[in-house]
């Protein structure tokens, strides 16, 4: 049993899953903090300090806090967005992989019958004309 678990977890496939685990939370602290720390003061500032999560009904003795909710929902977007924008920017670092070559045509059309014809053909198969190689 212990090498069946080790050799499951030495898969490459299970290995890799969990680098991109740790680096995911990593990667989730820098943007939060760049979210929370930088980007939120300043939208508070163009916004003029609005901030919903203080929102609240009460229904009998229960409190909803919908503006916590609406709060999240703003906050998922604004991250959402600067993931998308450093992702986009990552991406246009990578280099792009050369076009791939222009495979040489394989065949022709007869001028007469307008069949198509291998590019090798001295006859056409359907007309019978001589076709010029």
């Amino acid at each position: 049993m212990w090498k069946e678990f080790r050799e499951f977890v030495m898969r490459g496939n299970v290995l890799d899953l969990a680098v991109g685990v740790i680096i995911g939370g990593a990667f989730g602290k820098i943007v939060g903090s760049l979210v929370n720390d930088i980007l939120m003061p300043l939208i508070g500032l163009l916004l003029g300090g609005i901030d919903f999560s203080g929102l609240a009904i009460t229904v009998g003795s229960a409190q909803v806090k919908y503006g916590s909710f609406i709060q999240t929902i703003i906050d998922f977007l604004i991250i959402a967005f600067v993931i998308f924008m450093i992702v986009r920017g990552a991406n246009s670092l990578k280099r792009q992989p050369p076009p791939a070559p222009v495979a040489a045509p394989t065949t022709k059309d007869c001028p007469y019958c307008f069949s198509t014809v291998s590019i090798k053909a001295t006859r056409c198969p359907n007309c019978t004309s001589e076709l010029k190689a």
